[in-house]
């Protein structure tokens, strides 16, 4: 004879088990329609602009440039501790 409460237990550990398998087979489906959905946006940007393959790809150099070389704003302070 076993004891209810882990008999209990048990079946939660289950049900969680479950629910664990189904929300990361869901959040797989989503990162991968996620995917699709921003490809497909690039290629209507390519066609829609009517770019060739190497243009396209001189857009993606400077798109990917920009995004590292963009201006940081620091703050500075002057002798008296004054933010200039």
């Amino acid at each position: 004879m076993t004891n209810p409460k882990i008999e209990k237990i048990t079946a939660d550990i289950a049900r969680t088990k479950a629910k664990i398998t189904a929300y990361t087979t869901k959040l797989r489906d989503q990162e991968r329609l996620k995917i699709h959905l921003e490809n497909e946006e690039i290629i209507a940007l390519f066609r829609r602009e009517n770019l060739n393959e190497d243009e396209f790809a001189a857009l993606l150099r400077s798109q990917r440039k920009d995004e590292f070389t963009e201006p940081t704003t620091e703050r500075k302070e002057d002798n008296l501790g004054d933010i200039v």
